[in-house]
């Protein structure tokens, strides 16, 4: 039997709890990278509309509250320390600084620069680190840009946002005059410096932005989680019933392989292929009987220690067994040394056929006695078994009989008993047919036949007939010769002789004739 998974359907279980793997674990990673962006896009935003804001301020304090002061010349002074003169304002430029403080101040994450590379004689340089220099000389060649610079740690982002400090007409007036001035021929719309926002922030920030969606994320990833974790407790509960199931697979083919020592293969067959219900049930077929004996078996047992007698009834049951699965014979029994044997059930070749078979197998089995007597001999057996067989052909009640509890596939019938009383009459190491067998097989037999007898509880007159040849397969006479009594234990069977031995067995022969001649010619 299978087990319940395959391995195809075992690598796919893996590969979808790998592929759900991979997906929990880039859930964390996908949230990350979207909470980066949209803070990056946040801070872009937020440093860009306050970079509008301060500029929008200090061009409308430029033109609407400087301009007017620089055009009608009174008590108010325009000053970059305008904290040190009663009445004054500041310039532009310093109004911005103070903007950038003020917003510093109240927002620790925003860093204000308003720099520029021509600070005014009283003043010290502004310090420029590389970004802010490559900055300014490109937004000299290009005034109309935006520059921004986004860079930070693993949790952290930070916008970097420059934009020009153009000339004004106020700017330049002042500017081109101031005796502090390190530059004095400014034109309008000139790049004086840089206005630098430098924005930071957390990432985690926003991570309660997408509360909503981190909820179904974290539900999702609690079902994928239950899921591995069902799918990886199934498959140790399947992988347990597979071994389980293994292991008794393991027992019951143990457990069927001896229990089909105890049927013919035919009916285990038959039985564990769902053909045949193991119930009491019986039904009425013409069947081919064999039945087989040793001659003496008894007397051979009394000169035979019992582990001799053992051995050599197992090897010659064993050896007949074989021959009989080999032509489609159906084992009933051993009976001791006995052998039933019937062809018919539970497989059918016709009625002739199975006749035929059950001749041939007899013949065979007389072949392959003759064999196993030579071997014995060799090993010190004294009088190996002479085996009478007879058959016979009729109807028969054929299936299981016995209990609920026990029972045997069997045959019952007159017929069977007609097959036994065939093998009492027969010579040892020949085979009796009844008449109902011969006239199935005639045509590859030839036999004389027997006085008639009778037998109690069958109504018929009996005639048996003693097969002289049989022919082998392909139609050919076969003919074989067997006699035993005292002084003569022989069978010759010419078609199994290899031909290199046929000089000396006929010299053997001609030897036993010239000596029978000799002992009996006076």
């Amino acid at each position: 039997m299978m087990s319940m998974l395959s391995p195809g359907e075992k690598t796919r279980g893996v590969l979808l709890t790998a592929y759900v793997l991979i997906l929990l674990i880039m859930l964390p990673l996908a949230v990350w990278l979207d909470l980066r962006n949209l803070t990056e896009a946040s801070l872009r935003r937020q440093a860009s509309d306050l970079n509008s804001v301060i500029t929008g301020i200090r061009g409308y304090y430029a033109n609407n509250v400087v301009g007017r002061v620089l055009t009608s010349p009174g008590s108010t002074k325009v000053l970059p320390n305008y904290e040190e003169v009663p009445g004054a304002i500041p310039i532009p430029a310093t109004l911005s600084l103070e903007l950038g403080r003020v917003i510093s101040e109240h927002q620790a994450n925003i860093t204000y620069r308003f720099v520029s590379d021509y600070p005014f004689k009283n003043r010290s340089a502004h310090p420029l680190d590389k970004f802010e220099m490559m900055s300014l000389a490109s937004l000299r060649k290009q005034p109309n840009q935006a520059i921004t610079d986004v860079s930070g740690s693993l949790l952290t982002d930070q916008v970097r946002h420059i934009t020009p400090i153009l000339m004004g007409s106020a700017c330049v007036s002042c500017h081109n005059t101031h005796p502090d001035s390190p530059k004095r021929d400014w034109k309008i719309g000139d790049v004086r410096g840089i206005q630098e926002l430098t924005i930071s922030q957390p990432i985690a920030t926003n991570i309660f932005s997408f509360k909503y969606l981190l909820a179904y994320l974290v539900f999702a990833g609690a079902s994928g989680l239950a899921f591995i974790t069902l799918q990886w407790r199934q498959t140790l509960l399947i992988q347990g019933m597979n071994r389980e199931l293994e292991a008794n697979n393991e027992f019951l083919a143990s457990v069927s392989t001896k229990i089909s020592r105890y049927l013919s293969p035919q009916i285990f067959k038959s039985i564990f292929t769902g053909h045949t219900d193991v119930t009491i049930h019986t039904r009425r077929k013409k069947l081919t009987i064999f039945f087989s004996d040793i001659q003496d078996f008894t007397a051979t047992t009394e000169r035979m220690q019992p582990e001799e007698i053992a051995l050599l009834l197992n090897e010659y049951l064993t050896e007949m067994s074989n021959i009989a699965l080999q032509h489609g014979g159906t084992i009933d029994k051993f009976i001791g040394d006995a052998i039933l044997i019937f062809f018919g059930d539970p497989e059918t070749q016709g009625m002739a056929e199975d006749a035929k078979a059950c001749l041939r197998m007899a013949v065979s089995m007389q072949s392959r006695l003759a064999e196993l007597n030579s071997q014995w001999r060799k090993s010190g057996v004294e009088k190996p078994f002479r085996v009478r067989m007879g058959i016979n052909t009729g109807f028969c009640n054929v299936g299981n009989f016995g209990s609920a509890d026990r029972m045997d596939y069997t045959i019952i019938g007159a017929e069977a008993n007609v097959a036994a009383r065939l093998q009492s009459v027969a010579e040892p190491g020949h085979i009796v047919l009844s008449y109902e067998t011969y006239a199935l097989v005639r045509d590859s037999v030839t036999a004389h036949p027997l006085p008639p007898m009778s037998m109690k509880g069958i109504s018929r007159e009996i005639v048996p007939y003693e097969v002289d040849t049989a022919t082998d397969a392909s139609g050919q006479q076969k003919p074989t010769f067997s006699e035993h009594m005292r002084g003569l234990d022989f069978y010759f069977d010419p078609a199994a002789l290899d031909p290199s031995a046929a000089a000396h067995v006929s010299a053997l022969l001609r030897h036993a004739m010239t000596s029978l001649e000799e002992r009996f010619s006076n």
